[in-house]
């Protein structure tokens, strides 16, 4: 009668993963869209410079959330292996801060 179904664990289910990687890149975005808002606003007069600062910070946010994402998919890399030591800063950035 009862099927003896096992919960994969989150490590390996691809939709937790989707899930995170989804919450991951809202969060990076809005956050990066708004430090880009306040940067802009506190440096740039015009609103042309304020507008591509938002845009700099929306593209950073999601370039950072795909970047991680990219890694919880293939758990073969690791932060360690990573051999740009500008992308090793702002990984480490983005997760401490974010």
């Amino acid at each position: 009668m009862g099927e003896n179904k096992q919960i994969p664990s989150p490590q390996f289910d691809p939709n937790a993963k989707w899930d995170a990687c989804l919450d991951l890149g809202i969060r990076r975005f809005v956050y990066s869209s708004l430090a880009g808002a306040v940067g802009g606003f506190l440096l740039f007069r015009s609103p042309v410079t304020r507008w591509a600062s938002v845009a700099l910070g929306a593209g950073v946010g999601i370039g950072s959330a795909y970047t991680e994402c990219s890694y919880k998919f293939d758990e073969k890399l690791t932060t360690s292996e990573i051999s740009d030591p500008a992308s090793q800063v702002v990984l480490m950035f983005f997760t401490y801060f974010i």
